[in-house]
This record gives C-alpha cells, structure tokens and sequence, in this order.
C-alpha cells in the first residue's frame, strides 16, 4: 500500500463519526470524473476519467497519480529541510549529519572532478586475485565494505519459525535485471532489454578505461554468469510460499552440500559470530553457484566483480556513469528524463538516514494528535474485523479462536518510531559524497550483523517517518502506517467519513487482512512460521483464494498483457479484505446512517469514489510491462476496480444490474475475509 497530508485534530472516534466538517476541499470532485462512464462499465474511468487525461506523466516519471503527486509534495518538504540544514549556521548533530550529506550531493563539480576515481582502486585489487577462495573473500569484503551483494544475499533477521532469535539467512541473488524472467523469456521485450544491457555492460566497462574488445570480453562474462544464475533462481510466485524458501542448516551441513564455499570462514570474515546455524532460502541456487564457482575460468569471476563494483558506485559517480544507467533505465522504464538530482539525494538521505530526516519532518509536518486519532480507528478497524471473523461461515470455532488471538495480537507502529535511531559512529563529511554513501552502507551492515546474540528488536521499524506507504510484517505480526501516508487522498481532518474510510481505514484493512492473505495466514499471532488451521479451514480458504486468482488473471493491460494472479494474490486479497473491513466499519457512522447527499452523492457512493480515486496513475507502456513481472500490486485500474465487483454494497450503491460491463451475478462473487 501507500500515501500523505498536514492534520487537523478532530476529537471524535472515527467508528462513531467525524462530525460536520467544513468543507473547503472537494474531496470527491466532479470536474476529476467522467462521467459519460457508465460505473457499471468502467467504475476507475468513471472516478477518475478527467483526472487521468488532464495529468499528463512529467518526463522525470515513469508514472503519474495519487502516490506519485504526495511523493513529489514529501520530496520538496525534505528538500526544503535539507537545504535549511546545509546552509551556514550553527546546527545540532541531527542537522549538522544530513545537511553535510546533502551539500556534498549536491557539489555536482567535485563529484565530476573526481570521474571514477572513488572506485579506482577497488577495480585495482581485482587484478590480484589469483584463486577462487580469493574470489569469495573479495565477495564478502565488497559486502562488508558497502559496494554490494555479489552472488547472493546474507543477512541477519528472525528465524521464521522461532521469531524470538536472530539467525543469518542466504538469499539467492547475483543478477543485475529487474526479474529472472529477463534472462531467459524470448519475447520482443525481453530480447530488446538484453540486448540494451550487454550494450550497457559495455559502455560502463569502457567507462573505467577498458578497451572495446576488453570491455566487451568482460560483459559476455557478466551475462554468462548472471544468466546461469537466473536459471536457478526460484520465480517470484515461488518465493511467495515461506515454506518453500525456509531450509534451515547446520554451518557445516551447508559447506558439506557447497564443498567450493567455506561457510564458516565467510561467516567470519562477514563479521556474523556466534551462529551455528543459517536460513539458506534457496539451497539449489547455491548448489549451482558451487559448481559455477568451479567450472568458470577465474577470469569470468574477475570481470562480474569489476561489474558489481561499478554497478553499486554508479549512481553515486560522475554524470557519465548516471547518464549511463539512466539511458539503460530508459529502456526498461520509458522515462523521458533523469530525475532531478536534489530529489535524488532527498531520496538518498530518507533511505539511509530515515530516523534523522524523519524527526525534522514530524515535528515541522506532523500533528501529535493525528498519532492518538490513527490509534484509534486502527483499535476501530480491529474491532470491525473481530466481529466479521466471529460471523464467518467458512471457518470452524476452533480455526476462528487461533484467527482472533492473531489479530488481538496485532503491534501497531504509527505515524514515528518511540525511539529514534542516532547512527552513532556513522562518519559524514562535507567534501566528500562518494565516502558518505559507502560510510552509510557500512554503518548499516554492521548494525545488521551485530544483532547477532542479542534480543530481537520488535520495536523496530522498516519505514521511515516520510514513506508514503503502509506495511504488515509476518514475522512481527506488526503493522505500520508512517506520517507520510496520513494525508489526502487517503485522510483529511476536514473530509467526511466517506472519503477517509474510502481512503485510510481501507488501508489499515489492508494491511490488517496482509495478516491473514495467502502468505500471512501461515505465521501465528507471535509470528512464528506456524500453521494454526485445521485442514478443512485450510482448503475452503485456498479455494476462495484460487478464486481471486482467477479473476486477475483474467484481466489485462495494453489488451494483451495479463495480471499474474499468484504473484499479486496478497495484494489482491488484502486489497478485497480491507475494503470489506472499512465498508462495515463505515456503515457504523452518523454519516452512513443519516444517508445524506455531499455534492450530489450518497454516502455509500462517496465511500467507493474515495477508494477509486486513491488507485488513478497514468503509467509509461514501458513500466507497465515491467511491473506486471516485478510488482506484486495489480495495476491501479484493477486494484480500483476488481475488489468492488466482489462488494455486494458497491452494486447497491450505484445501482449496478446484469448487462452492466462490471456486473458479477451474486453467487461468483468472492467474500473472505
């Protein structure tokens, strides 16, 4: 999910109603509609029709709608944070860190007097490995040294099925493309992105002084062994069972099964002590990297290391590697131009040093009282959704008490952390942007590795305070809504119920329902990888979840293009669910009850166009074919549109009868949650 907005307090439970606001915003306009659409026919065009004609994407875009709209208002807040900390004067630690970060990101002629210069050396060292082991120490010290993670993934998370204790994990990795499938499909599309990368290997590899035919050696090596390497790799819809990806084994087990990878002495030199056991989420893939390791000449090794170091600096080096990736970019994406180099380093500094940007941001763009009013209609839209699990007729008693102690056991981390990080130790200067990135890469791995032998951090947030965005964590059982999102289009103090039950409680939904999808229900109320359903529940469950499949899979982007059901079935369900949720939980205001009409529509009516207008986005043709593989959300027109068809009060609302395009005759309409 996603979104953000400055707040007014408004003391009244939203499960009871907001009361009469004045109303100086049209929360639902009609000028954003078209309303030649029937809603029956095409109820996203009909929410949204005149907005998406009359918002053209910016050529820094690659999509333009409501999360892309409250992006660029977040980024011009940080930037206006940013610039006041970096201009002369005296500042405190927290100003002083991210306004030198700033400064020297945006000293674009030093960075370009120093060409490639930061990674000169790092290429160097590459010349004198001479063996395989070799090969594996460089792997881990460009791990452990911020330029990467080559081959594969290592970090330190919760075990799955023992939440309570960290433990590292081995991911498969090793490949630059957005998706497997890139690698291997022989659609136009793919062949086109292949051939737009060995051309963009190559012109990076000359970029670092290699000759034509050297640079052109050195990318046949880099597409030999990432394409090896996508071959073993588990699909996204694989990775989708935490079952399938959960292999646990003793270090030595696992060298056993990797003779060529000394796991032990890889752990060691990535500073991970005390751990005798890892999460290997793929053990195939590393059996293939394994007898790559032996099979491949110790020059192709070399010349995927050199690729690997340039890749990580990049975007951090002279206009000729950015201008570079960014043309690469274009290919993939369709975007017209580069993005603004200040929201490239606002950007930059909230994902490194989120908790230091993010204090200045609540307390310069943050209502206190909007974190009590969030608390309470998140407790609201807890209590919704007790009762509608209690009148669940698919589910036995039994099944239904494990579900409830999960959802009474729900963390709620809202609007900003208790506690802030300090990134104690974390080395930034003025004069020297590139060393900024690597020192931050740094800090963050070892704050990553040292939780190894220490208690789990529950509290812990994966968002920053600006993110316009919203998230469940399986292993938490925790959901998070950052400030960010708690602005309009999804929440307004000044709006009616509709619009912010339409908009924000369907968002809690959302991601309460993450809890429960086809993922989620897996983990029990602690968050232990656990099944707590009887095998009956279980299969009606996975049968109404195969009908969702099927409904997205039948539906299409650019005519042709379809939606890969499995790989956005979480969405899909928490999408259905948290709309559900918000509806009843809506339907308890004085609003909903008094049914009175707010510029010519009903409550009922207002509450879906809310939701509608949330999900409008133009996207470049280009981007819409690469998020249809990568991106486990629908498209915007059907993650508008799909979830009502199953909604009975949505027909009601809008008088939806059979010949309607839309129209789903009662009996296929799917309730879940």
């Amino acid at each position: 999910m996603k979104v953000q907005h400055p707040l007014r307090l408004w003391a009244v439970s939203l499960l009871f109603g907001l009361g009469a606001a004045a109303q100086t915003t049209k929360y639902i306009d009609k000028k954003n509609m078209d309303l030649s659409v029937k809603p029956g026919d095409n109820f996203y065009l009909y929410a949204n029709g005149n907005w998406l004609k009359n918002n053209p994407i910016p050529a820094s875009k690659t999509r333009w709608g409501s999360f892309d709209v409250l992006r660029e208002e977040s980024s011009k807040r940080l930037k206006a944070l940013l610039e006041e900390a970096a201009a002369p004067g005296t500042h405190d630690r927290t100003q002083q860190v991210i306004g030198d970060f700033y400064a020297s990101g945006m000293d674009s002629a030093a960075i370009e007097a120093k060409g490639y210069e930061p990674i000169k050396a790092d290429l160097e060292k590459i010349d004198h490995i001479s063996s395989i082991p070799e090969v594996l120490q460089e792997i881990t010290y460009m791990r452990t040294n911020g330029m990467g993670n080559a081959l594969f993934g290592l970090f330190v998370g919760p075990d799955r099925k023992n939440v309570m204790v960290y433990i590292p994990s081995i991911s498969q990795g090793g490949t630059s493309l957005p998706d497997r499938d890139y690698y291997l499909k022989d659609d136009p599309r793919s062949k086109k992105i292949r051939t737009a990368y060995k051309s963009h290997l190559e012109k990076m590899f000359s970029l670092v002084g290699e000759d034509a035919a050297t640079a052109q050696a050195s990318a046949a090596s880099v597409m030999k062994i990432e394409t090896t390497l996508a071959n073993a790799q588990m699909s996204r819809i694989e990775m989708r069972d935490p079952n399938k990806t959960y292999h646990k084994f003793a270090v030595a087990d696992l060298t056993a099964t990797t003779p060529a990878i000394n796991w032990a002495a890889i752990l060691a030199d990535a500073k991970i002590n005390g751990a005798d056991s890892v999460l290997a989420g793929n053990p195939e893939f590393l059996k293939k990297v394994n007898s790559l390791l032996t099979e491949l000449p110790l020059s192709d090794w070399k010349n995927y290391l050199r690729w690997n170091i340039i890749k990580s600096a990049a975007p951090y080096l002279s206009s000729a590697f950015v201008n570079a990736d960014f043309e690469f970019t274009r290919v993939q994406t369709g975007q017209k131009e580069p993005t603004p180099r200040w929201q490239r380093m606002s950007a930059l500094i909230d994902r490194t040093l989120g908790d230091l940007i993010g204090q200045l941001y609540v307390q310069k763009y943050f209502k206190p009282e909007a974190k009590a009013y969030m608390v309470n209609l998140v407790n609201n839209m807890q209590t919704t959704f007790a009762e509608r699990i209690k009148r669940l007729d698919w589910m036995s008693e039994a099944t239904k008490e494990k579900a409830l102690e999960k959802l009474n056991a729900f963390a709620k981390k809202i609007a900003y952390p208790d506690k802030w990080r300090t990134y104690d130790g974390i080395e930034i200067s003025r004069n020297d942007f590139f060393n900024n990135v690597r020192s931050c890469s740094v800090w963050f791995y070892n704050y990553n590795v040292n939780k190894m032998g220490k208690p789990v951090d529950r509290s812990e947030w994966g968002m920053t305070p600006p993110t316009i965005n919203a998230q469940y964590s399986p292993s938490n059982n925790d959901i998070t809504f950052p400030a960010g999102i708690l602005q309009f289009p999804f929440f307004d103090f000044g709006a009616d119920d509709a619009v912010n039950y339409g908009g924000i409680a369907a968002v809690i939904g959302h991601e309460m329902t993450h809890g429960f999808d086809d993922q989620g229900r897996q983990f029990d109320a602690v968050g232990n990888l656990k099944n707590w359903w009887t095998k009956e529940d279980a299969d009606k469950f996975v049968a109404r979840a195969n009908e969702v499949v099927k409904q997205y899979d039948a539906l299409t982007v650019q005519d042709t293009i379809h939606v890969k059901g499995k790989l956005t079935l979480g969405e899909n369900l928490a999408d259905l669910g948290g709309l559900s949720i918000a509806y009843e939980a809506f339907t308890k205001t004085e609003e909903f009850k008094k049914g009175k009409k707010i510029d010519g529509f009903t409550p009922a009516q207002r509450f879906f166009l809310s939701w509608a207008q949330v999900w409008r986005n133009n996207t470049l043709p280009e981007t819409e074919a690469q998020l249809i593989l990568t991106d486990p959300h629908s498209p915007g027109i059907h993650r508008a549109n799909a979830p009502i068809t199953n909604i009975d009060a949505w027909y009601e609302a809008f008088h939806i009868k059979e010949g309607d395009k839309m129209f789903k005759p009662a009996d296929q309409r799917t309730h879940i949650w």
